[in-house]
């Protein structure tokens, strides 16, 4: 299957999302409907429909989680809204990151008049500084951050990264076009570097603990050997 399988029973399908791929068409994307979405892939593939738990925004690559039947879904949906789900992601930002943070601010949803509370628990893993200037600097410096979302607000790691200061690398919304710019130009990579990396929580149905894992994209393991980071998903 082209889209890697990270876990499956009789009630879900995990499945590890490619960058710059719709979740399904909704009415706002009409102008990519020649584009096949994850779900229509996945019934390509598998032969039956799936229904989306929670989102992944299209630029975001990995982990989601998708119900084999409609009647599945509140319930997987209610680990989200009670907080019993822990969601972390892993993301490329410019500049050096804090060690640590917590960006506690709210995020426009979807609404885009309304303002909601939004909070982000950030940790820094690596750091770098590169021989390679971007205006207005004779050098750069990126770092490597883990991001555990406590509320699920609509692009609110990507606003929340921008919002101290340190955008993720690839952004074209929220993000340095500079910065872009060098990593097309250096690196060849032109993706969102933010990945949904890892689900952890207790199945609703079998009670089982799981702790689900989606493999970086290739763009993300060329840069860590490049740059000698740890894949903490290995």
């Amino acid at each position: 299957m082209s889209v890697a399988i990270v876990f499956e029973d009789e009630y879900i399908l995990c499945v590890s999302k490619p960058n710059n791929m719709l979740v399904h068409h909704a009415f706002h994307s009409r102008n990519v409907a020649d584009e096949v979405s994850l779900l229509q892939e996945i019934e390509k593939e598998k032969g039956y429909k799936t229904y989306p738990i929670h989102r992944l925004d299209r630029k975001t690559s990995g982990i989601i989680l998708l119900a084999k039947k409609k009647e599945y879904v509140s319930k997987f949906q209610e680990l989200f809204t009670n907080n019993e789900i822990e969601k972390t992601y892993f993301g490329i930002v410019r500049g050096f990151a804090p060690a640590t943070k917590t960006i506690d601010s709210p995020v426009k949803g979807r609404d885009a008049n309304v303002h909601k509370d939004a909070l982000t628990h950030l940790k820094t893993l690596a750091q770098i500084t590169l021989d390679i200037p971007v205006k207005p600097y004779d050098s750069s410096r990126y770092s490597f951050i883990e991001l555990k979302p406590k509320t699920g607000r609509m692009h609110q790691l990507r606003v929340h990264t921008n919002k101290i200061s340190h955008p993720l690398i690839g952004d074209p919304k929220y993000g340095d076009k500079n910065h872009n710019v060098m990593f097309e130009e250096n690196f060849n990579c032109s993706h969102l570097f933010l990945h949904a990396g890892i689900l952890q929580f207790t199945h609703p149905f079998s009670l089982e603990n799981l702790i689900l894992k989606a493999s970086f994209p290739e763009d993300w393991v060329m840069l860590f050997e490049k740059f000698s980071w740890k894949n903490p998903l290995v």
